[in-house]
């Protein structure tokens, strides 16, 4: 091993002679590059190899890689790049192409070869880094699509690049993204040409060996891609995806109309396909002349626009009655509604378009939990209280076991301070069940505080802890603690606690915020806090270090405290405490003993 150490280094050495020779760096600096090199050598030189210690030694390269790149500028000197850099680049690959053959299923080691290729213009190293991931990774479409884009769009190979795909698809047959990233390849591929072709032309030049045929420059390479991708990928998302690339090339209107007219013969009853017809009419050219348009011909223009959306919509949600398709129409009109605008005409145009859809929806059923919510909120914005009341009551009629939709509803109530809220929270608890009401019952209590007396709030705390689930109860605990402190004082709260701490489960938070209660007292008693964290660890000493170490410190700084009880916690800590508990408690406590916790 020293034999190959000592070689490597000695191969360093002419590097590091010109980077001294034409003072770039230093003696000093020679001689500590070398040393760091002998320890980073060493250690991927052992029998155990660890990945780490090979990141460590690239990521030490790529930054002196980066302070010669700096130097150099600083200085003005930009010879001898064959005699210093090259020979630091041929050793990261080296590294590299070790790390990669021993660890070959980490993908972003190999990643990480890409991206400092990339950055060093290495583009032969580069490509067989690709061969050899794509060999080692078939499975990951991304990684086909990343070595066809280099090949495309750094190595100018529209050759190469149709080859891995086509390498791509046949691991990965029904991939959409492969075939979306191949078409648009292709289209690429074609615009290039086309403007190849063009510059020749205008320079009135002899286009001799250089073929352009036609096919490729209308498209039909990416005509034929999609043919095959559409009998093999079902769903109306493909097709939509692929127009949306063809619409960015300007020559691709056959191609387009190919794509809806399939579209729409496929998947005639797919919401999605109706929504982008819908929408389509948004792009529509106007027929007006553009030269002297006003600010009110654009509002009007607008409208008009809308309105066909809505028309094709309207005959949607007619053709296929579903929630989707409902939702395709009422994500639209938000989306219209929330577009800001000066012209108050249109913006009232939209909120009645948009309130007069969800009414629609709900009136065929077809309207989900998500969009009543949205619905009630749209009316509280727009000051219709009285229509957002009752679209709540009927989203809970449909929907009377979700605990969000009654949420939803009572929030309502109380944010317009109606009378019935306590008959809607009676309602709301009968419906939903006991597991997951939390929410209700915080929300219920919270309400209470600011409205009804402390006698009905306590009734309804002390009501809440037998209806929540044992594990829920715990929060309600925590509240109820809190709660009495702040409206009944501490002696109120000592009693509440004493009660509350024979109805288990308990949190850990509720045993803390009774610690807290009593610090915050003026005759802070030890007796006291001795007697919470007692009952604090018999039920979370096993797994509370923090709190044993707490215990200690209040021993140790409580004016009534004795510290020569910290042994005995100490020693009972280290026998309740669990696994690596107990380590981490033995650390904290040696930095408590030494003043630096």
């Amino acid at each position: 091993m020293a034999e190959r150490v000592e070689q490597r280094l000695e191969d360093r050495i002419p590097e590091l002679e010109q980077l001294e020779r034409v003072g770039l760096f230093t003696r000093k600096e020679v001689r500590a590059v070398l040393r760091k090199a002998s320890a980073l050598e060493y250690k991927i030189q052992r029998r155990a190899l660890r990945k780490e210690d090979f990141i460590t030694y690239i990521q030490y390269e790529v930054n002196l890689l980066e302070l010669i790149k700096k130097r150099r500028a600083r200085i003005g000197y930009s010879f001898k790049k064959d005699e210093i850099e090259h020979s630091i680049l041929h050793r990261v690959h080296c590294l590299f192409r070790r790390a990669t053959g021993k660890w070959k299923e980490d993908v972003q080691l190999w990643l990480s070869h890409v991206a400092f290729c990339k950055e060093w213009n290495a583009k032969h190293e580069l490509s067989k880094v690709f061969s050899s991931l794509l060999a080692i990774h078939p499975d990951k479409p991304a990684l086909w699509i990343m070595a066809a884009k280099w090949e495309m769009e750094t190595r100018l190979s529209s050759e190469s690049a149709r080859h891995l795909f086509l390498r791509a698809l046949r691991f990965h047959p029904e991939c959409p993204k492969l075939y979306q990233e191949y078409f648009r390849m292709e289209l690429m591929n074609a615009e290039k040409q086309r403007k190849e072709k063009k510059v020749f032309e205008q320079a009135k030049m002899n286009l001799g060996e250089f073929s352009y045929p036609e096919e490729i420059l209308n498209g039909e390479m990416a005509r034929i891609i999609f043919r095959d991708a559409a009998q093999k990928i079902k769903g109306a998302e493909f097709h939509l995806a692929v127009l949306s690339i063809a619409k960015l090339f300007d020559f691709t209107q056959d191609l387009q109309k190919e794509i809806l007219e399939s579209l729409q013969t496929r998947y005639a009853d797919d919401p999605l396909t109706w929504d982008y017809m819908a929408r389509r009419e948004l792009e529509m050219e106007s027929k007006q002349s553009t030269e002297q348009t006003t600010k009110q011909m654009k509002i009007t223009e607008m409208t008009q626009r809308e309105e066909r959306c809505s028309v094709v919509f309207e005959e949607a949600v007619g053709a296929v009655p579903t929630e989707d398709m409902w939702k395709c129409y009422i994500t639209f009109c938000l989306e219209r509604y929330n577009r800001k605008t000066n012209s108050q005409g249109l913006k009232q145009k939209r909120l009645e378009r948009t309130l007069s859809v969800f009414n629609k929806a709900h009136e065929s059923s077809l309207l989900s939990e998500a969009l009543y919510k949205q619905w009630v909120q749209l009316l509280l914005e727009s000051s219709q209280f009285e229509k957002a009341t009752e679209v709540a009551a009927a989203a809970t009629k449909r929907f009377s076991h979700s605990v969000e939709t009654w949420q939803m509803r009572l929030q309502v109530l109380i944010q317009l301070k109606c009378d019935d809220v306590t008959q809607c929270f009676e309602e709301a608890i009968k419906h939903v069940k006991s597991q997951g009401a939390l929410p209700l019952w915080t929300l219920w209590v919270e309400w209470s505080e600011a409205t009804n007396s402390k006698e009905d709030t306590e009734a309804l705390y002390q009501r809440s802890l037998q209806a929540t689930t044992p594990a829920e109860s715990t929060t309600m605990k925590e509240m109820y603690l809190d709660w009495t402190y702040r409206n009944g004082g501490y002696k109120k709260v000592k009693k509440v606690f004493t009660s509350l701490c024979e109805n288990r489960p308990l949190s850990l938070d509720f045993f803390k915020k009774m610690i807290q209660i009593e610090k915050e007292q003026e005759s802070c008693k030890m007796l006291h806090l001795r007697e919470y964290y007692e009952r604090a660890l018999r039920e979370f000493g096993s797994t509370g270090s923090d709190l044993w170490l707490d215990y200690i410190k209040e021993e140790l700084n409580h004016p009534q405290g004795k510290p020569e009880n910290c042994g005995s916690i100490h020693w009972r800590a280290m026998k309740m405490l669990q696994g690596d508990l107990v380590e981490d408690f033995v650390s904290k406590y040696t930095l408590l003993q030494t003043g630096h916790l």
